[in-house]
């Protein structure tokens, strides 16, 4: 996920335009989701990545690799609101429970990775997330959808902080 300086991964009328990587740092995200097996995302989530399923190419070469990588990975859309999903390598899951999603975690080979703080924010709570990645953009929004939900608590150790050509910063927390 990206998100604003003060904390936001949208801003208060759901913009986020102003997290849009430039080629190097695309490339660098190309690079961190090759291991994802299995993406679980949320309604808003699955709508916005819709592009990538049908990305005609010629849009520059790390937004064409990152279409490539993306229907190449597994996608469970958790929604209560959608009665069906209708692309590749697509699932809905009609509630995500921490116990669905433990199953989930189990039966896959590589790495499940949760996208959208809404989506994961009852695993962030439950302490089931074991790694949390997120990209800073230098982009203060005031208010909006917060990366991270009320009543988390964790306690995290830094195994990378890189900053990217763009003015970002990359970093990554494991659980402790």
């Amino acid at each position: 996920m990206s998100c604003s300086l003060d904390g936001y991964v949208a801003d208060a009328e759901g913009g986020f335009d102003w997290s849009a990587p430039d080629d190097d740092v695309h490339a660098f995200i190309n690079d961190r989701v090759r291991d994802v097996s299995t993406f679980v995302v949320g309604r808003h989530m699955f709508a916005t990545m819709r592009v990538w399923d049908a990305w005609p190419g010629g849009q520059g070469e790390a937004a064409d690799e990152f279409a490539e990588i993306w229907r190449g990975i597994d996608k469970i859309v958790c929604s209560d609101s959608l009665d069906a999903v209708d692309a590749p390598r697509t699932t809905l899951e009609p509630r995500l429970t921490t116990d669905r999603l433990a199953e989930i975690v189990a039966s896959t080979d590589g790495v499940v990775e949760i996208s959208g703080p809404t989506t994961a924010a009852e695993a962030l709570r439950a302490g089931l997330v074991d790694e949390m990645t997120v990209r800073v953009v230098p982009h203060v929004v005031g208010s909006g959808l917060r990366l991270l939900p009320d009543g988390m608590r964790a306690d995290l150790d830094r195994a990378e902080c890189r900053p990217l050509g763009d003015g970002s910063v990359f970093l990554r927390y494991t659980r402790r």
